[in-house]
């Protein structure tokens, strides 16, 4: 059972983003655009707790899924997902591991991946919407709604993972 539990976690978070946000009300917080990053924050803390292979494996797997199921373009998530994680590991190696460097580490990762698939839909004419126009709608909304999240799910994702980091050390 513990093998299914990584897959299972992240398909299941998976399919919460878009069905988040398909039933949250369009016209809740105005003209702002809210973008779960739920799947990729919880890869972050995957990557910091568990281990750099193992994160950047699931970085890679579910953002080509995340490509194929969701945008037109493969390969933005595909290279920004792992990329992320891997930035993050090293951040992680220099930082002491915390919960509250972590929740920081994954927010800056977060920020990196909305501000990286706002310049590569800008610069293949995806969008036409300005940094700061990018900035206030979508930027700082996505940034609120995903440290609400973080600071909801950091422990259960820590403890969960320092587990099984340690059932993998178990196993070998």
């Amino acid at each position: 059972m513990r093998k299914f539990f990584l897959p299972l976690l992240f398909l299941l978070l998976f399919i919460f983003e878009s069905l988040f946000v398909q039933f949250l009300p369009a016209d809740s917080f105005g003209n702002r655009i809210l973008v779960p990053r739920f799947l990729f924050a919880t890869l972050l803390f995957l990557t910091i707790y568990v281990g750099k292979n193992q994160g950047i494996i699931y970085a890679a797997i579910f953002g080509l899924l995340f490509d194929i199921v969701y945008v037109e373009i493969i390969g933005i998530y595909f290279f920004l997902f792992p990329f992320i994680c891997y930035l993050a590991a090293k951040v992680m190696q220099v930082i002491q591991s915390n919960i509250v460097v972590a929740f920081f580490v994954s927010l800056l990762g977060v920020a990196l991946l909305e501000v990286g698939v706002y310049e590569i839909n800008y610069l293949i004419h995806v969008t036409n919407l300005d940094f700061m126009s990018f900035v206030n709608l979508r930027f700082y909304p996505t940034l609120i709604l995903n440290g609400v999240f973080l600071v909801l799910a950091s422990y259960p994702l820590k403890r969960s993972f320092e587990k099984h980091a340690e059932a993998l050390r178990e196993d070998l």
